[in-house]
């Protein structure tokens, strides 16, 4: 790959990141409701389930996205359905005026898993990475270098936006310590993780 097609489809990248979707608004929602470092593990799941399809699209496996077609359906579904389950969690949290790190703490594994099944949810992210890589490269003529650069692009500027997203809830989160305030957080939390749970079920 040479400098201009890597900054080219960095670029790209990082216009493509900072559209508003489930993933933005569930890590948007954990940093909301628990802080930075917990979104940080959503993002995590979010990026690895991004580099999964897109080396899938890569190496020309996208029958193996349709083949398992039905599964993806399921993961669908359970992802969403986990979604409106910790929306509910958040809002019916009972809120402290010392709890400034978070109302609510997942494991890490589970705010990973989070990220993983938000992405893993959509098929039709490998669709979107075999249409889209080929304007910048030519996947017949990749080596092994370029996969890596490719997938160290995507990790970086994939992860660069949704942390900036986490960093900046979490900054609002900590600046509301009262009670009241931080009931208003969870109630705005618990919403936006119920739309991301919701968009995933409905589309």
């Amino acid at each position: 790959m040479s400098t201009l097609n890597i900054l080219a489809f960095a670029s790209a990248m990082f216009l493509l990141a900072i559209t508003p979707g489930p993933g933005v608004f569930a890590t948007i929602s954990r940093a909301l409701a628990s802080g930075f470092t917990n979104a940080s593990f959503v993002v995590l799941g979010i990026v690895l389930g991004d580099i999964f399809f897109l080396l899938l699209a890569i190496f020309g496996l996208s029958a193996i996205a349709s083949i398992l077609g039905d599964l993806f359906i399921l993961i669908k579904y359970l992802g969403g359905a986990y979604l409106i389950f910790l929306a509910y969690s958040i809002f019916t949290i009972k809120e402290k005026e010392t709890n400034i790190k978070g109302v609510y703490e997942l494991s890490w594994k589970k705010n990973f898993l989070t990220g993983l099944l938000i992405t893993l949810s959509n098929p039709k992210v490998i669709l979107f990475y075999l249409g889209f890589l080929p304007t910048f490269i030519n996947l017949h003529t990749l080596n092994t270098n370029d996969i890596v650069i490719i997938s160290i692009i995507v990790t970086l500027v994939l992860g660069a936006v949704m942390l900036t997203y986490a960093y900046t809830a979490s900054k609002a989160n900590n600046l509301l310590k009262d009670k009241n305030s931080k009931r208003k957080m969870n109630i705005l939390a618990s919403s936006v993780m119920f739309t991301a749970g919701s968009f995933l079920i409905l589309k």
